[in-house]
C-alpha cells in the first residue's frame, strides 16, 4: 500500500500540466491566457531591478539575478506546487548567499544548493510540508525582522557611496560605516533616498505600478545627464558589462576537502533547505487565500518537490538559490494570473526584456539598488504581523520574536533560527507556551513573509 502510494505521489510529481491548470480552461480561454501573459510581463518587469539588487548584496554578478529568477520561474511553475506562486531571489537567502560567497566561490554555492534541492526533493516525497506549519508566528516574524536589518546594513556602503567595501559581519558594517562617514558621496545618498521613495509612494497608490522600474529609471537619467558629474559608481563600473549570453553553465566544484569545508557544505545546505521550504510553503498558503481559490488547494509536498528542482538545476545555468516570492506573487493574482502559464511566460519576457535593456541597466548607479533594497527591507517589517504576536495572550512569544530578530544579524540565520526554535521547545516542554499544533498559531502564519 506503501509502496502505490509512493508511485502515484511521483507520478503526480513529475506531471507539469496537472490540475493546476483548471481555472485556465473555464470560459473564455483565450482571454485567460491573456491575462496571465500580461501578468507574466508585468512581473518581469519589477522583478529584474529586484533579481540584480539581491545578487549583488549576496556578493553575486547582477546578470545572476535575471537568469537565475527567469529559469527558477520556468522550473517552478512546472513542477511546483501552487496555481499562483511566482518563484525568484528573495531577501533571506542575502545573509546566507553573501556568507558563502565571501570565503568560497560560486562553483561551490553550486555544490551546496544541489546538496538542499535533493533535500527538498525527498522532503516532498516523504511528505513532510506539513511541518512547517508548527514553526510559531513569532520566531518567523523575528526571522524576518532580523534579515531586514541585515539587508539595511548592508547597503550602507552603496547608499553612502563609499568606494571602499563594508564587509558583511553585522558589527564591523556598522563599524566602517561610521568610520567611513566623513567620506560619504552625498548625490549617491540622495540618488538612494528618492529611489526608495519613488518605490514607496508609487506602491502605496498600487501595487501593481512597477516602482522598481521607475525607480531603476531615474538613477539612470540622473547618472546620464544632470549629476553625470558627481562621481556616482555605476554598476558597470563595478561589475563591468552585464552580458546576454544566458546559456552560461556552471558544474558544482567542492574545494579541497577539510573538516571546515565539510561543516560549511552541511551549515550552508541546510541553511537554504529551511529558507526555501519555509517561505515556499508560507507564500504558497498566502497565494491561495489571495486569490479566493476555490478550486484544487496548493499542494505542500508538491511544492517541496518543486522546491528541490529549483534549487538543483537554477544555480547551474549561473544562478543561485531561488524560492517563492511572496510580493510578486502577489502582484500576480492581483493582475489576475489564473495559472502556472503566468510564470513561464515570466521566464521568456525576463530574458528577452534583460537582453534588450542589459546597455541601459549597466548604466544605473550601485545607490540606486541601494534604494531599492532599503524599500525591500522596509517592506518586510509590518506592523500587522508584530501586532500579532503583541495580541497573544502568552508574552513569552513576544520576548521570543526580539530573541530571534536580535540574533539573525549577530549569529547568521541558521544559528538564529535554531536557537529560536530551541528556546521554544523548552518553552513548550515547561508548558509556558501553546503547543505548536495550536489552530491559531498555525492561521497566524499565512501572512508571514508577505
Amino acid at each position: 500500500m506503501q509502496s502505490e502510494s509512493l508511485t502515484s505521489r511521483l507520478k503526480l510529481f513529475i506531471n507539469p500540466f496537472d490540475k493546476r491548470y483548471e481555472d485556465l480552461v473555464k470560459g473564455n480561454v483565450k482571454a485567460n491566457i491573456f491575462k496571465d501573459l500580461m501578468a507574466g510581463l508585468v512581473v518581469a518587469m519589477v522583478a529584474i531591478p529586484l533579481a540584480m539588487g539581491f545578487a549583488m548584496a549576496s556578493g553575486l554578478r547582477p546578470e545572476q539575478g535575471i537568469v537565475g529568477g527567469a529559469v527558477a520561474g520556468l522550473l517552478g511553475a512546472l513542477f511546483g506546487g501552487s496555481k499562483y506562486q511566482v518563484y525568484g531571489p528573495t531577501a533571506a537567502y542575502i545573509p546566507i548567499i553573501g556568507g558563502l560567497m565571501a570565503t568560497y566561490s560560486h562553483s561551490f554555492l553550486v555544490m551546496v544548493s544541489i546538496v538542499a534541492g535533493i533535500l527538498l526533493l525527498f522532503s516532498g516525497i516523504f511528505k513532510f510540508g506539513r511541518f512547517v506549519t508548527l514553526v510559531p508566528h513569532s520566531i518567523v516574524v523575528g526571522f524576518t525582522i532580523g534579515i531586514a536589518i541585515v539587508i539595511a546594513f548592508s547597503q550602507m556602503g552603496e547608499v553612502f557611496g563609499f568606494k571602499n567595501k563594508i564587509g558583511y559581519a553585522f558589527i564591523e558594517q556598522i563599524q566602517k560605516t561610521i568610520s567611513y562617514l566623513p567620506e560619504m558621496n552625498v548625490f549617491a545618498m540622495i540618488v538612494a533616498l528618492l529611489t526608495f521613495a519613488i518605490c514607496k509612494i508609487l506602491i502605496s497608490y498600487s501595487k501593481l505600478i512597477p516602482a522598481p522600474v521607475i525607480g531603476l529609471g531615474f538613477g539612470y537619467i540622473a547618472a546620464k545627464t544632470f549629476w553625470s558629474d558627481k562621481g556616482l559608481v555605476l554598476i558597470k563600473d563595478k561589475y563591468g558589462s552585464i552580458p546576454t549570453d544566458f546559456s552560461v553553465f556552471t558544474p558544482p566544484v567542492m574545494p579541497e576537502f577539510t573538516g571546515a569545508v565539510m561543516f560549511d557544505l552541511v551549515y550552508f545546505a541546510f541553511a537554504i533547505y529551511i529558507v526555501a521550504a519555509i517561505e515556499s510553503l508560507l507564500c504558497s498558503r498566502m497565494a491561495d487565500r489571495l486569490a479566493n481559490n476555490k478550486g484544487t488547494p496548493f499542494n505542500p509536498d508538491k511544492e517541496l518537490w518543486g522546491q528541490g528542482w529549483v534549487n538543483i538545476v537554477t544555480p547551474l545555468f549561473n544562478g543561485f538559490p531561488h524560492t517563492g516570492a511572496l510580493a510578486r506573487t502577489a502582484v500576480n493574482i492581483k493582475l489576475g494570473a489564473l495559472s502556472p502559464l503566468s510564470g513561464i511566460a515570466k521566464f521568456a519576457f525576463k530574458l528577452l526584456l534583460a537582453a534588450f535593456l542589459a546597455k541601459q541597466l549597466e548604466l544605473v548607479p550601485m545607490a540606486c539598488i541601494g534604494g531599492i533594497l532599503l524599500y525591500v527591507a522596509s517592506g518586510m517589517v509590518k506592523k500587522h504581523e508584530i501586532q500579532e504576536v503583541l495580541d497573544l495572550k502568552n508574552k513569552y512569544h513576544f520576548w521570543l520574536m526580539i530573541f530571534t530578530a536580535v540574533m539573525v544579524p549577530l549569529t547568521g540565520f541558521l544559528w538564529a533560527v535554531l536557537s529560536a526554535i530551541g528556546v521554544f521547545i523548552i518553552m513548550v516542554a515547561m508548558k509556558w507556551v501553546e503547543n505548536p499544533i495550536n489552530d491559531k498559531v498555525e492561521h497566524n502564519l499565512d501572512d508571514t513573509f508577505g
